[in-house]
């Protein structure tokens, strides 16, 4: 009577078990989704902000140029 029992009991956690394995794999699919997506993200980011930075170096020669440019005609002026 025993034994019976505890394949029965056996059974229902080996089931058990493998429902939960299942779930953890369409968990960890979804976080591995989900990290493609941040990490997609974060290097648009990163490239968003490194052409940011190139557009501001830019704009800083650009003034420094016309600067000197109005030093030397304020010299000769």
């Amino acid at each position: 009577m025993i034994v019976p029992l505890l394949r029965e009991m056996r059974a229902e956690l080996g089931a058990g078990f493998e429902r939960v394995d299942r779930k953890l794999e369409e968990h960890d699919a979804r976080f591995d989704k989900l990290e493609r997506r941040f990490e997609n993200l974060r290097e648009a980011v990163n490239g968003e902000s490194v052409h940011g930075r190139y557009a501001a170096a830019e704009v800083e020669d650009r003034l420094e140029a016309i600067e000197k440019r109005l030093a030397a005609l304020e010299k000769t002026g």
